[in-house]
């Protein structure tokens, strides 16, 4: 018995030996020191949010001695309450002049409480508002939290009133809240711009582990991060927490954010993040009121496309929902008011929008052929019409309950079409001089179509799913080896990628309109980049402009245009063979 007792003793003191002693220094700034003047706490409880609805939480303001409501203060959210003696910190750097004067908004997640609590438990939504990629948390914070903080004062009688701007704010969490406070940048940082992240849950919960590729790809955002964890974190079911930071900061690294880290060798626990957190306010906060910018990218692909100093321009709006998108041989754009049904040209060299004197036929698809003619999709009439020089339009097909299409240089036309009689999404082959033929059938609502440079190859945006459909086109025009080709991002809170409409450029690039942006795949179908849209979901593109560089975007009833380093593959001008693709 007692060699049993001995070796117990011995194994729990060997378990003991093999934890690390997380013993942190401890920063002048979490130490409170006489003669600092003292913020005040305000504890509040919010139960009316219209985004977690039926939720209950609580939430605490600090609101610092310095500050004077004349002048709105700069904010730092923090999920999960108060932690990192925050409070305290924050008196000790403002009063020292290493932070600026910012109000605190330390947030709870929500739950919904259960109306018997002797027989019920809660749903306790901690996982479901922090874990989660999208916007949701960040539109409850900035919609629903804010404002109601707004709505206090101190006990001296101060009106609070917080910056709007994104680079007067910063957001924080540990763990899930960590991943919360990340993703709330990420989807807003015009609303946040830095982020202190204390072992942070970047992990397979849910859809977290996307973010270290999802950051290589997207063009870089103008977010500066504070990335903490240890050696001992979590290893569990859903990941390696300390892998993951690793890949977190390897990718923002390689992306060109500003990010600074502190690893140690502790565990899933706050004691590291509260040692740190002075320098990490301190980091975040340098140089302030000075924006944070975006960083160069290592992505190839971006640098390739991209030019430094080009942004998005917003070119037409209040147009109504603008689908079909098209350029001629000058570079002009021409696009249609579905709506209104209503045809407007973008001169290439003045960008001077003019309506033309067109019916569009409430038309979505739209493309010129090499013949000069501007060929559209007149769904509601089951028609394809050519429209010549002069604007008046010709019947080319009917019978086809069409959406989109792509013509060939020699004059074949490939219309997607979404439904059909017998089965669902079929493309249909238009010969010169209006034979009409079904070449494929059974996607899930085809939508947009483009072609390869070299037009052997026929894409279609598969709108229900997260693929482009790839096609040989055979020497007669119909189509074979047909694959489910390129593979798309989807974002969290939808189940398809929703892809639209798609072009080429000379190189085999293919430009995808989807729900995240425009997704930029090689010739082998993988998206090597992502551009997200100012504001709202791309529903098509086209390349135009004199030289074919400038890429124009239909969006949400605006739109965007910007100019690449890429030129645009037309099928009205002579095929292009691609450089080969690196695979």
């Amino acid at each position: 018995m007692y060699r049993i007792i001995l070796l117990l003793l011995l194994c729990s003191y060997s378990l003991m030996a093999q934890q690390p002693q997380e013993n942190y220094a401890v920063d002048s700034a979490s130490v409170e020191h006489a003669g600092v003047p003292k913020g005040e706490i305000i504890k509040c409880v919010f139960d009316k949010s219209a985004i977690y609805p039926g939720t209950w939480r609580e939430y605490w303001i600090y609101v610092p001695k310095q500050y004077n409501p004349d002048k709105p203060a700069c904010v730092y959210v923090n999920q999960d309450g108060i932690q990192w003696n925050a409070p305290v910190v924050f008196d000790n750097l403002i009063h020292n002049g290493e932070m600026p004067v910012t109000i605190g908004v330390f947030v709870m997640h929500g739950r919904i409480v259960a109306r018997d609590q002797q027989h019920a438990i809660d749903r306790f939504n901690r996982s479901f508002e922090y874990d989660g990629l999208g916007d949701a948390y960040v539109k409850f914070i900035t919609e629903e939290i804010l404002p109601d903080v707004e709505k206090h004062s101190t006990s001296d009688g101060r009106a609070i009133h917080l910056s709007k701007s994104g680079n007067d704010r910063a957001i924080g969490g540990s763990s899930s809240g960590a991943v919360c406070a990340f993703t709330a940048a990420w989807e807003r940082p015009q609303v946040f711009s830095r982020v202190f992240s204390a072992v942070g849950t970047y992990v397979g919960l849910r859809g977290a582990d996307r973010y270290p590729t999802l950051i290589r790809k997207y063009e870089p955002r103008p977010i500066r991060v504070f990335l903490q964890d240890g050696s001992g974190d979590l290893n569990i079911y859903g990941g390696d927490w300390w892998k993951a930071n690793e890949m977190m900061e390897r990718a923002l690294v390689f992306a060109g954010y500003e990010v600074r880290h502190v690893w140690g060798e502790g565990g899933h626990n706050g004691r590291q993040g509260t040692a740190v957190f002075p320098e990490a306010m301190r980091w975040l906060w340098k140089d302030w009121p000075k924006a944070v910018t975006p960083g160069k990218t290592q992505n190839q692909v971006l640098s390739d496309i991209l030019i430094s100093g080009e942004n998005w321009e917003l070119v037409a709006e209040g147009y109504g929902f603008t689908e079909g998108i098209a350029a001629n041989a000058s570079g002009d754009i021409y696009f249609q008011d579905i709506p209104g049904s209503k045809t407007y040209k973008i001169d290439a060299q003045y960008n001077a929008i003019t309506m033309l004197n067109i019916d569009a036929h409430k038309s979505s698809g739209t493309a010129f052929g090499a013949d000069g003619r501007r060929y559209v999709v007149a769904g509601a009439t089951k028609q394809i019409i050519a429209y010549g020089a002069d604007g008046k339009p010709g019947i080319i097909a009917e019978g086809i309950p069409g959406n989109d299409l792509a013509i060939t240089r020699n004059g074949n036309i490939y219309v997607t079409s979404p439904e059909g009689k017998e089965k669902p999404g079929r493309i249909f082959l238009i010969k010169p001089g209006g034979k009409k033929t079904v070449v494929d059938e059974g996607l899930k609502f085809p939508n947009g179509a483009t072609l390869s440079p070299d037009q052997t190859q026929l894409y279609v945006a598969e709108s229900a799913s997260h693929w482009i459909w790839a096609y040989t086109i055979a020497e007669d025009g119909t189509l074979t080896n047909k694959q489910r080709y390129g593979w798309l991002h989807t974002p969290d809170d939808k189940d398809d990628a929703w892809p639209d409409g798609l072009k080429c450029d000379t190189a085999g690039r293919i430009y995808v309109a989807t729900r995240m942006g425009i997704q930029v795949l090689d010739q082998p179908g993988r998206v090597n980049a992502v551009l997200p849209l100012p504001a709202g979901q791309p529903s098509n593109c086209c390349f135009g402009g004199k030289n074919f560089d400038i890429l124009y975007v239909s969006c949400d009833g605006k739109i965007f245009r910007r100019k690449l380093r890429v030129r645009g593959a037309n099928s009205f001008e002579q095929p292009i063979k691609p450089p080969s693709p690196r695979l």
